[in-house]
């Protein structure tokens, strides 16, 4: 049986997994293997390349990274523990700055402005209504639910980012996603730390 190309492992993910998909599980991560089309790059004025992976991928790290940062954003107005108070301005400023290079590469890239990807439920992604859950929980319950939707957003961070890494081609973006990688999964031990699940 041939095995997926970790291409077609990303398309799967953004095909599969969410977009346009209906409720799925915060902490769902699974891949099917799905057909993807033949990569091709497409030239930037400044004569670097991007492939559909590239885009692909950046384009989910926006979004994914737009859904998280509202969430890190309740932590000092639900908990007073100071240790889950590091850790989400900790991975907010890492995150923060993945967006920035990621809307940046974007733009360098030419691609579109608009968020292919708004209003769809994804892996990794809160929901609405899980989004209200978190405003009304504090202390312990609060952290419960954080550290699930956090273990699910930076599994699935690091999950595509490997398969950018593996499939894409621009280097500032096969770079973007070296360093998401190693922050997801030190943001992951940490999360082991404070709540082992």
């Amino acid at each position: 049986m041939r095995q997926p190309t970790a291409f077609t492992v990303l398309i799967g993910v953004l095909l599969v997994a969410g977009c346009g998909a209906g409720q799925r599980d915060a902490a769902s991560t699974a891949t099917p293997p799905v057909t993807a089309p033949p990569a091709t790059t497409a030239p930037t004025p400044t004569g670097t390349a991007f492939n559909p992976t590239d885009i692909a991928w950046l384009q989910l790290t926006v979004a994914m990274t737009e859904r998280l940062l509202p969430v890190l954003d309740l932590v000092p107005a639900r908990t007073t523990d100071p240790a889950w108070r590091r850790t989400a301005t900790q991975v907010a400023t890492t995150r923060r700055a993945d967006l920035e290079r990621a809307r940046r590469l974007l733009a360098e890239a030419a691609a579109p402005t608009t968020n292919p990807h708004e209003g769809h439920d994804m892996p990794g992604m809160v929901t609405a209504p899980e989004m209200t859950a978190l405003r009304a929980a504090s202390g312990q319950s609060f952290h419960r639910l954080l550290a699930g939707h956090l273990r699910a957003h930076l599994a699935q961070s690091v999950r595509v980012a490997t398969a950018e890494q593996q499939s894409g081609v621009q280097p500032g973006t096969v770079a973007l996603a070296a360093a998401v990688v190693r922050s997801g999964t030190t943001d992951l031990a940490r999360l082991d730390r404070l709540d082992p699940g």
